[in-house]
């Protein structure tokens, strides 16, 4: 199972929201690539970057702390937030971002989603599955649909996507334990999805349950900096 920390911006700076409400925002640090270098002396190898003035804007706004980033680091990056146009997605790329993942488009545009599918192939793109009580959830989570989270999976996993983030907007923020649940009825619907958990996790104990359950990746951010896991605990567990 892959450790992949977080990293969430707003206006550049490292912060993170509770069940994602702009108004729940508390700023970690204020140089985010200091805190991917943390990551990476840790032992990490992925990171988990989102630009929530980009999910909001609903275009990439953060590309610069992307840029800086990915080019200071060998951190694999994973980049989600405001990825709306081929312009878009082409700076991402361009900026170093090794996937993108895409939530809201794959919600309101699905036909460029396919096209991105078609043209990149499924290792560059994660489909974003957040959810609200199993119902899709949308710009930064601000949007909630009457989309059912498995019927969404299942449209797309026919499609061809292989990577799925999915977070429970209820979980996440609040450091009580992943939607362990809702992470095993996706496995047992869709068995060859690589299943990205995120959101909720409070300890160690929650991940090596996630890790139990063979996921294919964790993403942890609050948990770190909040100090309810340490980095050369994760080190150790990804290396065990």
């Amino acid at each position: 199972m892959h450790i992949i920390p977080a990293i969430d911006l707003i206006d550049g700076k490292a912060v993170r929201l509770t069940q994602g409400d702009y108004n729940q925002k508390k700023e970690y640090n204020a140089r985010p690539l200091e805190v991917a270098q943390q990551f990476e002396d840790a032992g990490l190898t992925r990171l988990h970057l989102v630009d929530l003035d980009g999910a909001k804007e609903k275009r990439v706004i953060n590309w610069k702390v992307l840029e800086l980033i990915t080019s200071k680091t060998n951190l694999h990056v994973d980049f989600g937030g405001g990825v709306q146009s081929d312009e878009d997605l082409r700076v991402v790329f361009e900026c170093g971002a090794k996937q993108v993942t895409g939530g809201s488009i794959a919600v309101k545009a699905p036909d460029q989603m396919e096209r991105w599918l078609s043209r990149l192939g499924s290792e560059k793109l994660i489909l974003g599955a957040d959810a609200k009580n199993e119902k899709i959830a949308v710009s930064g989570w601000e949007e909630g649909t009457d989309v059912w989270i498995y019927d969404f999976l299942q449209n797309w996993v026919e499609k061809g996507i292989n990577y799925v983030i999915s977070t429970d907007v209820a979980k996440d923020g609040l450091l009580q334990g992943p939607s362990f649940d809702l992470y095993r009825n996706m496995q047992d619907q869709f068995p060859n999805l690589n299943i990205i958990a995120s959101g909720g996790v409070s300890n160690m104990a929650d991940i090596e349950t996630l890790a139990d359950m063979n996921v294919f990746g964790v993403i942890v951010g609050k948990a770190i900096y909040e100090g309810r896991v340490t980095l050369k605990e994760l080190s150790r567990f990804t290396t065990s």
